[in-house]
């Protein structure tokens, strides 16, 4: 089986341990006329260590927009092409994104030839549901807005996957700990596939107190997971919450109520609406009442 004329292979290499190269993968990097790397370099030590000679050439996030017209050029012309990142699956927090979109809207093959991940090896030992998830990547690097962008995700009912690099790791999970609360269960993977890998879960706190027991251990790539929240199962009809739409009602138009509610509960905005407008009916229905006389 040999490479595909004009098409450009999308593929996943070791995050650590050498050996998790796919048969496949080494076939399709030797195979291939070049190969787009995020680090030359880094890359060039990979295919060293297997014995593979393809041409390399840069592509990252500083010069992925303006590689885009010559690899699209050498498609046409023919050349099979493979990319690949420092580590893992390319385009997964790693740059790729605007070729593939472009190549695809042009009508040229891009084919994926999968391997390696941090984040679902993570995930499949870190002991949290796995059946419904979301990756959130990196967080932002200053406090205020990470805290912002983690309490967007404090209702999050799936499991949170994040990356985060060894000088902000205790900072996020405190942030983490601060809006999810410090029981919320999560784990921590660190190296994965090398030397000095670690999986520890606990609650955020104790995680925090893991992390501070050794120095070492904030050390090297980290995939933080978080469980989701708890599903809500309150019932919306309760007197507390008739109690404050009702109060908010008085003040707000219907949608600016139901949106403050919401953020105040936790509770989902179509049930939140639907007992705003059945009290707002009601208060309607009072007040055309006329009053009874003696």
């Amino acid at each position: 089986m040999t490479v595909e004329s004009g098409a450009l292979y999308v593929v996943a290499t070791p995050i650590g341990n050498l050996e998790d190269i796919s048969a496949r993968a080494l076939r399709i990097l030797r195979e291939v006329d070049a190969i787009a790397a995020e680090d030359t370099r880094h890359t060039g030590q990979l295919l060293a260590h297997f014995q593979i000679n393809t041409p390399l050439f840069s592509l990252h996030e500083h010069n992925e927009h303006t590689r885009l017209a010559q690899v699209v050029a050498r498609l046409r012309e023919g050349q099979s092409l493979a990319l690949v990142s420092d580590a893992g699956t390319p385009l997964i927090s790693d740059p790729g994104f605007p070729l593939v979109r472009e190549l695809r809207q042009q009508g040229l093959p891009v084919i994926p030839v999968p391997g390696p991940s941090s984040i679902l090896a993570a995930l499949s030992v870190a002991g949290l549901p796995t059946d419904r998830f979301i990756f959130e990547g990196f967080l932002p690097a200053k406090s205020a807005a990470r805290r912002e962008r983690l309490q967007t995700l404090l209702h999050e009912e799936r499991t949170l996957i994040f990356l985060e690099s060894s000088h902000r790791i205790a900072e996020t999970l405190a942030d983490m700990a601060d809006t999810f609360g410090a029981e919320r269960p999560a784990v921590i993977a660190r190296e994965l596939t090398k030397r000095f890998e670690e999986i520890q879960g606990a609650p955020l706190g104790e995680l925090i107190e893991w992390l501070d027991a050794d120095t070492h251990r904030s050390r090297g790539e980290f995939v933080a997971l978080v469980q989701g929240a708890p599903a809500i199962t309150n019932e919306v009809d309760t007197p507390e919450i008739r109690q404050l739409l009702t109060a908010l009602l008085e003040e707000l138009p219907m949608g600016r109520a139901v949106a403050v509610a919401v953020k105040a509960t936790g509770l989902k905005r179509k049930a939140l609406y639907e007992l705003a407008l059945a009290l707002g009916e009601r208060r309607s229905a009072c007040q055309a009442q006329p009053n009874g006389g003696h």
